[in-house]
């Protein structure tokens, strides 16, 4: 994952997305809920700590499933460490969940 501000650069992450069988949206997207301690309701109450929500119930969160990451892991979700994942989180606040995006390619 690759989060830029102003056209720069800030950081580069490692992230999971959808494992066989499953998939993860690509396209452009603007965040639209922010949620600090969620836990999912399509699976198992898996906790999905600092998601933030950008098409329907895939968000970015973070994961603690941390061997996985750099891999296919998720139901679809983006997955990230932790640490990154609360540091997105508090980006998307300070800057508005209205001007973040979030664009997936392959």
């Amino acid at each position: 994952m690759t989060v830029t501000h102003n056209g720069i650069v800030r950081y580069k992450w490692k992230v999971s997305t959808a494992r066989r069988g499953y998939v993860t949206p690509v396209g452009n997207y603007r965040a639209y809920w922010a949620s600090r301690h969620h836990r999912s309701r399509k699976y198992d109450n898996a906790p999905m700590p600092y998601a933030i929500f950008f098409k329907g119930g895939y968000a970015v969160h973070a994961t603690y499933d941390l061997k996985r990451l750099g891999r296919p892991a998720s139901h679809g979700c983006i997955r990230l460490h932790p640490e990154n994942a609360a540091l997105f989180f508090g980006l998307a606040q300070k800057y508005g969940l209205r001007n973040t995006k979030v664009v997936i390619t392959r």
